[in-house]
């Protein structure tokens, strides 16, 4: 029997390389790896046309689709997670200097489902005493799945053709929470800085309390594919293993990257994080996926609270 030939999207990161460049392969499956931004699309794409057999997801928005009937499910795979402290920028004149003077502000997302938005706004509710209803929130793109939010909740777009980063530098919003450094961050503009001057501590901390490193997106299949063929979710998800097993090894090289103290800061991370922070497996992550669907139901984003086993596929339960 000829093996089933399915097309992945994926974005480039050091852990999807041994697959984008066909080093590692997907054990009885013929599989088309393809490096397709979130910039492009990726996430609407899939979720609006199924352009792809799978596809690396944004958590929230899968979350959201599956409660509504769309025609995914998952594997227990990972491919981006990120720590929400860091992702939190302030306008240094808005009188911010700890998550409490974020009530009664103007804080902008990319949009309110977005998967870091979720966990910031989670983890300012959950971790900091900072109320969903206490804050104005100004998102900068459209929702791609549509959701009624809670009582109270202020949720307004911000002006067409405005920038939300020039609004940050310039006052029109307090803070903004995004999963990439803003431009004006990056360029050193002193008007904008990090809520949290050691967000690497505060992550460290974090971590020790809650044991996880926030997940954001998952490995998202057609649900007729997985259906028809049980034995992708094997093949894929050693396939990602293998990946990032072989992406640790790379560092092994004090040159690989072009970060100067790429080994040390790889050595460090180890030593606080321990074993494997980016853990793939439905066990493995349950309490991390567990917080997160709390995020989801508290935000008016589903309606009812799921189990971790309802996000995967019955076949890919075992991993």
């Amino acid at each position: 029997m000829p093996k089933p030939r399915l097309t992945l999207a994926v974005e480039h990161y050091d852990r999807h390389l041994p697959l984008l460049d066909r080093t590692v392969t997907a054990e009885g499956i013929q599989l088309d790896v393809r490096h397709v931004t979130v910039e492009s699309g990726r996430h609407e794409r899939m979720l609006d046309g199924l352009e792809w057999d799978c596809a690396e997801l944004s958590l929230s928005s899968y979350i959201m689709a599956i409660t509504r009937g769309a025609p995914l499910t998952a594997i227990p795979v990972f491919p981006r997670r990120l720590f929400s402290q860091s992702q939190m920028y302030v306008n240094t004149a808005a009188g911010i200097n700890g998550p409490q003077d974020l009530i009664g502000k103007r804080v902008g997302l990319r949009s309110f489902q977005t998967t870091l938005s979720v966990l910031a706004k989670g983890d300012l509710q959950h971790e900091y005493g900072v109320p969903l209803d206490q804050v104005n929130w100004v998102t900068s793109t459209g929702e791609p799945v549509s959701f009624q939010p809670p009582a109270g909740v202020s949720i307004e777009r911000a002006p067409l053709g405005k920038d939300i980063e020039e609004m940050l530098v310039e006052g029109g919003i307090d803070a903004y929470m995004v999963p990439r450094m803003p431009r004006p961050f990056v360029a050193g503009v002193p008007e904008v800085s990090r809520l949290f001057q050691d967000s690497r501590a505060e992550e460290v901390s974090y971590f020790q309390r809650n044991g996880f490193y926030p997940i954001m997106h998952l490995v998202a299949i057609k649900k007729e594919v997985a259906d028809q063929h049980p034995e992708a979710a094997n093949g894929l998800f050693n396939a990602f293993e293998q990946a990032k097993e072989m992406a640790c090894r790379f560092y092994d090289d004090p040159n690989w990257s072009s970060l100067a103290w790429a080994p040390q800061l790889a050595q460090e991370e180890q030593l606080i994080m321990g074993g494997d922070p980016w853990p793939n497996g439905l066990e493995q992550n349950r309490s991390n996926l567990e917080r997160f669907i709390q995020y989801e139901l508290d935000q008016g984003l589903i309606e009812s609270r799921l189990e971790v086993e309802d996000l995967f596929h019955p076949s890919s339960h075992h991993l």
